[in-house]
């Protein structure tokens, strides 16, 4: 086997390889051989077809067929023999494929870039400490209670909190526009479902009672005719409720599976969630910040076939939100590329600077840290020990655990390295979203 290579842009290279003929046709010969024994044939007996009738009948097809697997293999040999390291599936342009000719053919891919990693030293991680107050419990608490609060009707001014049915018209210079009306509305004041100054504008105000409210909408409205338009709602209220929350007994707690041990148990359970997503909360800001700082710090040239590769994957995972009730084509044309790129990118570049990580310094999973992770993810279910086996019979499942065990393996492998201040803050603090 002959090879040559040569670069023909950043990543791409184009590899020609030359095979004897007699490589293809001892192949196809053989395999005609075999047909010979087990085709039928009008007029033969089976295992009786003349080999040049064979050869008439399906030499072509079988030659094809021995082509394609004779490239495919050569090709995986040639690269190897090359140490090059394809990105994507190669584009294959065969050249000579006549019987009795060396076989020739190029082949046209990408290629991994070389990843020169950063000195971890360089990089800068506050890491948030917290703990779970028993104010924060009492927090918690009022959260739950207003989920489970019943709404009772009420004659009063409309106060933040109250549940409102309204009717209302939008006006813009005197014109109703599209979407401004609605008729039996039920808002929570204070959600900020509507446009803003729109729910204070129906504070103090009684079922029955009308009135204007001039607003104006954002800037960034999602409807273009309607930024930053001055506009005149006219909102009457039909009705208010105003929420009950529940008793703190024994219904309320089984509500939330605790059954037995009264509020100090349930208390104990409400303190053991807050502090488990107090500790993933703050695992995660630390890990942002690495992945951010490491992102940041490595310009990378990337293959096309791994964004591209990428970007189907995350069109896929919105389409699986939507209920994955959408065809290919239509999902391309809603969802199109441009809208995963940049994501896109940034996934493939911590793709391999990661893995890179790994590689240079012989990072291997940890089974007891995967293990620990399928246990936490388990205990949110009522048999976990159900969750933790299928888990565990699922490889495809424990791959993406396995994954996760090793990136965070690979945070606190950098954390050794980097500058690393710890930063008193609170619970809500540390469990707010950070802004993308």
């Amino acid at each position: 086997m002959q090879v040559s290579i040569e670069t023909t842009s950043g990543l791409e290279r184009r590899l020609t390889v030359n095979l004897s003929a007699e490589i293809v046709d001892r192949e196809v010969d053989k395999r005609l051989q075999q047909a010979a024994k087990t085709v039928r044939v009008n007029g033969f007996r089976k295992g009786k077809v003349p080999l040049k009738l064979v050869r008439q009948r399906f030499g072509a097809g079988v030659r094809q067929e021995v082509l394609g697997e004779v490239m495919s293999r050569s090709f995986q040999e040639a690269v190897e023999k090359e140490q090059l390291k394809p990105a994507g599936q190669p584009s294959i342009e065969a050249k000579e494929t006549a019987a009795g000719k060396n076989l020739e053919y190029v082949a046209t891919f990408e290629v991994y870039p070389q990843v020169a990693l950063t000195d971890l030293a360089e990089i800068s991680i506050e890491r948030p400490i917290a703990a779970v107050s028993s104010a924060d419990i009492d927090n918690m608490i009022d959260v739950l209670r207003k989920q489970q609060s019943t709404w009772k009707d009420t004659k009063r001014k409309a106060q933040m909190g109250d549940r409102v049915s309204i009717d209302f018209i939008g006006r813009k210079d005197g014109e109703v526009f599209e979407g401004g009306e609605a008729k039996g509305e039920q808002l929570v004041l204070g959600s900020g479902q509507m446009i803003p100054g729109f729910e204070d504008g129906i504070l103090g105000m009684k079922p029955g009672e009308e009135r204007d409210v001039d607003l104006t909408f954002p800037a960034d409205y999602q409807d273009e005719a309607l930024r930053s338009a001055a506009v005149t709602f006219h909102i009457k209220v039909n009705s208010a409720e105003l929420p009950e929350l529940p008793e703190l007994d024994d219904v309320f707690f089984e509500a939330y599976g605790v059954e037995g041990g009264g509020e100090e148990k349930f208390r104990e359970e409400v303190r053991s969630n807050m502090e488990r997503e107090l500790k993933n909360a703050a695992l995660n800001k630390v890990k942002t910040q690495v992945m951010d700082q490491l992102f940041e710090k490595h310009q990378l040239e990337l293959p096309a076939a791994l964004v591209t590769g990428e970007i189907k994957t995350l069109r896929a995972q919105m389409i699986q939100q939507f209920g994955g009730q959408v065809k290919v084509e239509d999902a391309e044309r809603m969802l199109p590329d441009t809208m995963f790129e940049e994501q896109a990118r940034r996934r493939v570049v911590l793709g391999l600077v990661v893995g890179e990580i790994v590689k240079q310094n012989d990072l291997t999973v940890d089974p007891e840290r995967v293990k620990a992770k399928v246990e936490e993810l388990a205990s949110t279910y009522q048999q976990p020990e159900e969750v933790v086996d299928y888990y565990y019979s699922n490889r495809e499942l424990l791959t993406g655990v396995e994954s996760v065990a090793l990136e965070d393996q690979v945070v606190d492998f950098i954390l050794v390295s980097a500058k690393l201040e710890d930063v008193e803050s609170s619970y809500d603090e540390v469990i707010k979203p950070q802004k993308s």
